[in-house]
């Protein structure tokens, strides 16, 4: 199994809008792209900062050339949606993980 695995910081004043629309919109639209088959959505409880808040959300697939569409065909889209919502009120840093057991 293949995790795309993505880590997400954001400025602690939208937490709650954007919470709103990882749960409601993206989640579901990455799931939807048929490249995973499920996902994980986590807070990040420590370390923490003060005024920023860290979530992470894992898609799950077991074929990587699956992900590779998904990267080369979907996330462009899907990331730049973010971007014209919430603009620079976050950073996000994106891994390939490969389950061994």
């Amino acid at each position: 199994m293949f995790i795309y695995n993505v880590t997400i910081k954001i400025n602690a004043s939208i937490e709650v809008e954007w919470l709103h629309w990882m749960q409601t919109e993206h989640l579901a639209e990455v799931v939807g792209t048929g490249m995973f088959h499920d996902y994980s959505f986590l807070e990040l409880l420590e370390p923490n900062e003060e005024g920023s808040k860290t979530y992470i959300a894992q898609y799950f697939t077991s074929d990587q050339t699956l992900y590779q569409k998904y990267i080369e065909d979907f996330a462009p889209l899907l990331r730049q949606k973010g971007l014209d919502k919430f603009g620079d009120q976050f950073i996000a840093f994106r891994t390939i993980l490969k389950k061994i057991k």
